[in-house]
């Protein structure tokens, strides 16, 4: 995954200059202030490097259903969604019920908690590619221990993943994130280089590189590498690669594929789970082996889930020889709020995020075609991003090839209007969210793109 860079020109100009960054100063003199202390003890100020940009952070104080309030009193609408976890926004009344009864009764415990049943019953209810699960602490755990179980399902060990994609932190598969090819290049599978530094040697070994949205290299890969195949592990809709859906074609030929040559399908579901009551593989209709699951599951608490197909799930139970670790492995704090959010999370809602989420692309895809502004808005249901590009997204390379400083200024520029995505232009929706914010939201990023015509970015 590429981070945001400190890279601060464009265009032979200075973005410190612009008047969005300047009016970004003025309105965060307390955020500059703190991260100035933090930088002390913290490197960069914060433990997260996705949060990193410039000219500097703002840090939040508080937040209250989809709105957060940071140092300076600057209340803002939240489109980030702590990268889509918050699904209910913050401080959701049924969720904090939750663990505040649970609160006093214990936060871990040295026996299994009775409470991780009931959130597995619900998902195995809810997904159809999750017949037995397990937990753990985050989405990164849950790839991980999901390759592991593959790779002892099958006995083989290398993997494959798709290019853009973002799979967690863990070594082995900090891959794929970035220096991809050019959009028209013709390579559609290699041998990745490692995303960042301070990663072992060997750790892009084991991992293969598929173009995404690709059949034919989903092919190529498998006719080149299958005998060595334990997984093929794919977003079905593509997060921080672009917010990119895949092609109905693409991930039926994943399933083929894998099916024909006894590899493991997974798919991460971390960021698309959100997309129908029973994610993204109900809502294409095409189950995978296994599922790797976070971020809303958990209500707003630290979560992980490795579920699938019974067969696939043997090598973690008590005859197999693959441990799911971890001391806060299904604590109840994260069990309640997650059993409480997914419970709020029903068909209705999702249904109400997703004809919201449709209204915003149409709202911000007329607005870049008022503006003529050279971007374009990709996404479905209730996740989307602003590319600055004209080129259709249909797989990362050419989200990669877009300006990020555009992306930057746009960032900033929403900042400065009340409204907050990423950094980069990734963005979700949340539960408590009206008709009247997707409206703020449209306003805002019209305002900001008048600015930056006005200030001749664009």
């Amino acid at each position: 995954m590429k981070y945001q860079s400190d890279q601060n020109h464009f265009m032979g100009r200075s973005l410190d200059s612009s008047t969005i960054f300047i009016e970004y100063e003025k309105m965060n003199p307390r955020s500059k202030e703190h991260m100035n202390r933090a930088r002390l003890v913290i490197p960069s100020g914060m433990s997260r490097g996705l949060l990193r940009h410039a000219p500097f952070p703002f840090y939040v104080a508080s937040g209250e259903g989809c709105r957060t309030v940071d140092m300076d009193g600057n209340r803002r609408l939240d489109f980030h969604g702590n990268y889509t976890a918050q699904i209910h926004g913050h401080g959701h009344a049924e969720i904090s019920k939750a663990v505040m009864d649970q609160l006093p009764q214990g936060t871990s415990y040295p026996s299994p908690p009775m409470h991780e049943t009931a959130l597995a019953e619900i998902l195995c209810d809810r997904v159809p590619g999750v017949e037995q699960v397990v937990f753990n602490n985050s989405g990164t755990e849950a790839v991980m221990v999901a390759i592991r179980t593959a790779r002892a399902h099958t006995g083989r060990n290398r993997v494959a993943l798709f290019e853009g994609c973002y799979h967690g932190s863990s070594d082995s598969v900090l891959v794929g994130g970035s220096d991809l090819p050019f959009p028209a290049d013709t390579v559609r599978v290699s041998e990745p280089e490692a995303d960042m530094g301070g990663l072992p040697l060997g750790t892009t070994k084991g991992a293969i590189l598929i173009k995404y949205n690709d059949s034919d290299a989903v092919k190529e890969a498998v006719e080149k590498y299958g005998n060595e195949l334990a997984a093929i592990v794919v977003e079905p809709i593509m997060g921080a690669g672009g917010v990119i859906p895949a092609k109905r074609e693409f991930l039926d030929t994943i399933r083929k594929e894998t099916k024909k040559h006894g590899i493991v399908m997974i798919y991460d579901e971390v960021i698309s789970l959100r997309q129908a009551v029973g994610g993204a593989q109900a809502y294409y209709g095409i189950v995978p082996d296994m599922t790797t699951m976070g971020k809303i599951i958990g209500g707003g608490f630290p979560i992980g889930g490795v579920g699938g197909l019974r067969e696939f799930m043997t090598p973690l139970d008590e005859m197999g020889n693959v441990a799911n670790l971890g001391t806060f492995s299904a604590n109840p704090i994260s069990m309640c709020a997650g059993i409480a959010g997914m419970e709020a999370l029903d068909e209705g809602a999702i249904s109400d995020l997703n004809r919201q989420g449709d209204r915003l692309r149409e709202g911000v895809q007329s607005s870049i075609q008022r503006r003529n502004a050279g971007a374009q808005v990709s996404g479905i249901g209730s996740l989307f991003w602003l590319h600055w590009t004209e080129t259709p997204v249909d797989c990362p390379r050419i989200v990669e090839h877009a300006s990020s400083e555009l992306s930057l200024l746009t960032y900033i520029g929403l900042l400065n209007r009340g409204v907050q995505v990423s950094a980069r232009g990734m963005a979700c929706l949340s539960t408590p969210m009206e008709d009247s914010d997707i409206d703020l939201f449209i306003a805002a990023l019209d305002d900001t793109l008048e600015e930056l015509t006005r200030d001749a970015w664009i």
